[in-house]
C-alpha cells in the first residue's frame, strides 16, 4: 500500500473515532432558534392578549386599532407554524440522476451499509427519504399512512416496496433506520433517493413538493457517458425556484477508467469542464474557483463493498477492486469530509465556504430569522404606538381632569356665595311682600263697609233666611277682599317673584354645563305666582250673633248702652236681668234658681255689681258734668212756669218719637242694622289676622323662590355629581394609560431582547466564519 494510501486509511479512522461532528451545527442551531422563536412566540401571544385587551377596552379604544390588533393575531399564527416547521426541520440531502446511476448505492455507501435496495434489477421507482430513530428497529412509512411496516433487512425493504402497487413516482416512503446502526444519521440528517429524471415529464411537481426544502443536491452521473439533458433540465428548473442551490456532481462508476488508463486523465478533464460549464456558466450556481471543489470522481460500489467487508473484520481493500481503488476512496471521502465540512486542523483537503451544515442552517433559519427580525420589529413598533398614544392620552386626561376639579371647586365655592346672597334676598322679598299685603288688608278693613254695603241678596229676619243670608254674606265678604287683595298685591307680587327667580337662574346658570343651560327653561319653567288670601271668614265669623230686636232710641237699653258703651251697656242689663231674676221667686213662684251657693260665683256677682256701679256712677258724673247744675235751676224755673202740661206734652211726645220708630224698624232697617253689627264685629275679627295672613302669603312667596332656588341647586347638585364621576372616571382611564404604558415598555423592553436573541443566532450560525 502507498504512503498516500496509508495517510488517507489513517484520516478516514480518524474521522470516524472523533467524538464531534460538524453535522452537530446543525442540531445547535437548530435547538437554540427552536427556544428563540418559542420565546417569541410567547412573547407575541402576550403582547396579542395585551393588544386585545386594550381593543376591547371602550375607553383605550383609540389607544389601537383593529389592524393591531389582527396583525398581532397574524404575527401569533405565522410563529406557530414557523414554530412547528422548525421542530420538525432536518438537513436535507437530495440525490438526483437518471436510472440506474447509482444514487442509492451512493447513499448506502454514505451509511456504510446496505439501507436502500441497489444493484442489478433494483431501480428507485418512488422517492425514498432515510432519517435516523431512536428506535432499535428500522420501520418504514408510505405516503398517506400512519403505519410502520416493519423491515428488518433491506430484501424485505425492497420486497414491501415492490409489492405497493399503490406507490408510483411522485410518492414518497420515509425509511426509519436505528441512528445505533449509523453514525450519520444521528444529527437530525435526511437523506432523499429518487427515481431517474428521465422517467417522467413532471418535474414541477417533484421540485415543488420535494426540492424546496432541499439543503444540498447531488447530482448522481454516470462517468461512462456525459451529462443528459435531462439532467440539466432538471437542475435548471431547481435553479429558477432556488436562489443558488448547493450543488455536488459525483461522477460514479469511475472504476471503469481503470480499463483504459491511457485515457483516463483526458476523460476526467473532459468530464470537470462540463461540469464547470454547468454549474458556472449555465446555472451560475457557484464561481469560478469554487467550482472544481464540487466535482468528485466515484465508484459507490467500490467504496460499499470495501466498507461493509471493513464492518465484518475483513481487509478493506480486499477482493476484485481495480486499479486506483484507493484513488477513487480518496475522492469519496473527500466529498463526504466537504459534505460534512471537517475544519482543516482535522486533515480537511477542501474547505468550501457553504458547507452541508452551514448550508443547512442558513436555508433552514436564515429566512425564518429574518422573519422573527421583521415581526418583532412590527410588534416593537406597535407597542411604541401604543406607548405614544397612551402617553399623549394620558396627557389629556390630566389636563381634563384638572380642568374638572378646578371647575368642581368653583362651583361648589360659588354655590356656598350665591346660596347666601340668594337667602338674604329671599328674606327681604318675603318681608316686602308681608309688608304689602299687611297695609293692603288694614286698607280692605277700612273699606269693609263699603263692600258689605255692595251685597244684596233677600233678608227675613227667620232664622233659616237669615242663616243663608249670613252664609252669602261672608262668601262675598271672602271673595270681595279676596279680590281686592289680589289687585292690590298680586300683580306686584308676582313681577317681584319672577325677578328673583331670574336672577336665580341667572346666577346659578353659569355652574351648570352647557347642555343643560340650553334646556333650563323646560327644567325651570317660569310661571305666573298667585297669592293665596285664605281668609276663611266662615270660620272666623261662626261665633257672629246679630242684634235685630227692635229697640227704642230712648228706652232703658239705649240709654244704658249710650251712657256706658256697647260692652258696659251689656253686662249691665245681664246684671239687673240677673237680680231681676233672683228677687221673682219670692213674688212669683217657688221654682226660681237660688242665688249662688259658691264662695267663687257670689265673689263673681259682687264684683259685677261693684263694676257696675262704678260705670253708673261715671255716667252720671258725666252727665252730671255736660248738664251742669243751671239746667237743674232752668227745669225747676221751667216746671214753676209750664207744670204737668208740659209734662204731658213731653209724655206725647215721647210716645210719638217711639211709635214712629216702631214703625219704621222695617226689613231693610233690620237688614242695615245687621249689616252695620256685622261691620263692627268683622272688622274687630279681621284685625286679628292682618299679621298671620300677611305672614301666609309671605311664607307663600318664600316657599316658591326657595322651591325655584332648591330645583336649581338641585341642577346644580347634578353638575357637581357629574363633575364628580367624570374625575372619578379619568382617574380611573389614568390608571389604565399608565399601567398601558407601563405594559407597552415593558413588551417594548421584551422585543428588544428578543432581538438580540435573534442578532447572537444569526452572528453565530448564520453569518460567515473567518
Amino acid at each position: 500500500m502507498s504512503a498516500s494510501s496509508v495517510r488517507s486509511a489513517a484520516k478516514e479512522g480518524a474521522m470516524e473515532q472523533r467524538d464531534y461532528s460538524p453535522l452537530k451545527h446543525f442540531v445547535l442551531a437548530k435547538k437554540k432558534i427552536v427556544a428563540v422563536f418559542e420565546n417569541l412566540l410567547e412573547y407575541v401571544k402576550e403582547g396579542s392578549a395585551f393588544v386585545e385587551h386594550t381593543y376591547q377596552n371602550e375607553h383605550l379604544q383609540k389607544i389601537t386599532s383593529k389592524r393591531q390588533h389582527e396583525d398581532m393575531l397574524v404575527f401569533a399564527k405565522k410563529l406557530e407554524v414557523i414554530k412547528e416547521v422548525l421542530a420538525r426541520r432536518h438537513m436535507k440531502v437530495a440525490f438526483f440522476g437518471r436510472t440506474s446511476n447509482g444514487k442509492s448505492t451512493v447513499i448506502n455507501a454514505m451509511l456504510r451499509d446496505r439501507v436502500l435496495p441497489s444493484g442489478i434489477g433494483h431501480t428507485t421507482n418512488c422517492f425514498l427519504s432515510v432519517e435516523g430513530t431512536d428506535d432499535d428497529k428500522a420501520f418504514l412509512m408510505t405516503e398517506g399512512s400512519e403505519e410502520e411496516k416493519s423491515v428488518k433487512t433491506v430484501n424485505q425493504l425492497a420486497h414491501a416496496l415492490h409489492m405497493d402497487e399503490s406507490l408510483d413516482a411522485g410518492c414518497l416512503v420515509k425509511v426509519f433506520w436505528p441512528k445505533t446502526k449509523c453514525a450519520l444519521l444521528r444529527d437530525d440528517l435526511v437523506l432523499l433517493d429518487s427515481p431517474g429524471t428521465d422517467v417522467t415529464t413532471q418535474l414541477d411537481s417533484w421540485i415543488e413538493k420535494f426540492c424546496l426544502d432541499a439543503d444540498v443536491f447531488v447530482l448522481v452521473a454516470n462517468s461512462e457517458s456525459t451529462l443528459m439533458n435531462t439532467e440539466k433540465q432538471f437542475f435548471h428548473k431547481v435553479n429558477n425556484r432556488l436562489s443558488k442551490p448547493n450543488i455536488f456532481i459525483l461522477n460514479n462508476r469511475w472504476d471503469a477508467s481503470a480499463a483504459e488508463p491511457e485515457y483516463m486523465d483526458d476523460v476526467r478533464k473532459q468530464h470537470t469542464d462540463r461540469c464547470i460549464s454547468f454549474l458556472v456558466e449555465e446555472l451560475k450556481v457557484v464561481e469560478y474557483e469554487q467550482a472544481p471543489n464540487r466535482i468528485f470522481f466515484i465508484s459507490a460500489k467500490e467504496v460499499l463493498n470495501s466498507r461493509m467487508q471493513k464492518a465484518q473484520g475483513m481487509p478493506e481493500t480486499g477482493g476484485a477492486l481495480a486499479e486506483g481503488f484507493q484513488d477513487r476512496l480518496n475522492e469519496f471521502q473527500n466529498f463526504e469530509r466537504t459534505f460534512e465540512a471537517t475544519p482543516p486542523s482535522q486533515g480537511c483537503v477542501v474547505a468550501l465556504q457553504e458547507c452541508i451544515s452551514q448550508s443547512a442552517v442558513k436555508t433552514k433559519f436564515e429566512q425564518h430569522t429574518i422573519t422573527a427580525k421583521q415581526i418583532s420589529e412590527k410588534v416593537k413598533a406597535i407597542m411604541d404606538s401604543i406607548n405614544i398614544a397612551s402617553a399623549e392620552k394620558r396627557v389629556l386626561c390630566l389636563e381634563d381632569r384638572d380642568y374638572q376639579m378646578d371647575r368642581l371647586e368653583f362651583v361648589c365655592n360659588q354655590l356656598n356665595l350665591l346660596t347666601e346672597d340668594i337667602k338674604r334676598k329671599i328674606k327681604a322679598v318675603t318681608e316686602e311682600v308681608e309688608t304689602k299685603v299687611s297695609s293692603a288688608m288694614a286698607e280692605e278693613i277700612c273699606r269693609l263697609s263699603v263692600l258689605i254695603d255692595e251685597f244684596h241678596s233677600d233678608f227675613h229676619h227667620s232664622p233659616d233666611v237669615l242663616k243663608c243670608y249670613k252664609t252669602a254674606l261672608l262668601a262675598h265678604v271672602e271673595e270681595g277682599m279676596g279680590k281686592n287683595l289680589s289687585f292690590r298685591c298680586s300683580s306686584a307680587v308676582n313681577a317681584t317673584v319672577q325677578s328673583s327667580q331670574k336672577d336665580m337662574i341667572e346666577s346659578l346658570q353659569p355652574l351648570l354645563p352647557s347642555a343643560v343651560q340650553s334646556e333650563l327653561h323646560l327644567l325651570i319653567p317660569c310661571r305666573k305666582f298667585d297669592l293665596s288670601y285664605d281668609l276663611n271668614c266662615a270660620t272666623l265669623c261662626s261665633d257672629f250673633q246679630e242684634n235685630i230686636e227692635f229697640q227704642f232710641s230712648l228706652g232703658w237699653t239705649a240709654l244704658v248702652t249710650r251712657f256706658l258703651g256697647p260692652s258696659n251697656a251689656k253686662r249691665a242689663l245681664m246684671l239687673v236681668d240677673h237680680n231681676f231674676q233672683m228677687t221673682r221667686p219670692l213674688v212669683t213662684t217657688p221654682l226660681a234658681q237660688p242665688a249662688p251657693s259658691t264662695p267663687q260665683a257670689r265673689e263673681n256677682t259682687v264684683v259685677s255689681q261693684e263694676e257696675l256701679m262704678l260705670s253708673l256712677a261715671s255716667g252720671l258724673a258725666s252727665l252730671t258734668s255736660r248738664a251742669s247744675m243751671s239746667m237743674v235751676i232752668v227745669g225747676g224755673v221751667v216746671w214753676r212756669t209750664v207744670g204737668w202740661r208740659f209734662i204731658a206734652l213731653s209724655m206725647s211726645m215721647y210716645g210719638l218719637l217711639y211709635l214712629y220708630e216702631k214703625l219704621t224698624w222695617t226689613t231693610k232697617a233690620k237688614e242695615r242694622a245687621f249689616k252695620r253689627q256685622f261691620v263692627d264685629y268683622a272688622t274687630e275679627k279681621l284685625q286679628m289676622i292682618v299679621s298671620f295672613t300677611s305672614a301666609n302669603c309671605s311664607h307663600q312667596v318664600q316657599q316658591e323662590m326657595a322651591t325655584t332656588f332648591a330645583r336649581l341647586c338641585q341642577q346644580v347638585d347634578l353638575t357637581k355629581k357629574e363633575l364628580e364621576d367624570e374625575i372619578g372616571r379619568l382617574s380611573a382611564e389614568i390608571e389604565q394609560l399608565e399601567a398601558v404604558q407601563s405594559r407597552s415598555k415593558t413588551l417594548r423592553h421584551k422585543a428588544t431582547a428578543l432581538e438580540r436573541q435573534l442578532q447572537s443566532f444569526a452572528q453565530e450560525y448564520l453569518q460567515p466564519q473567518h
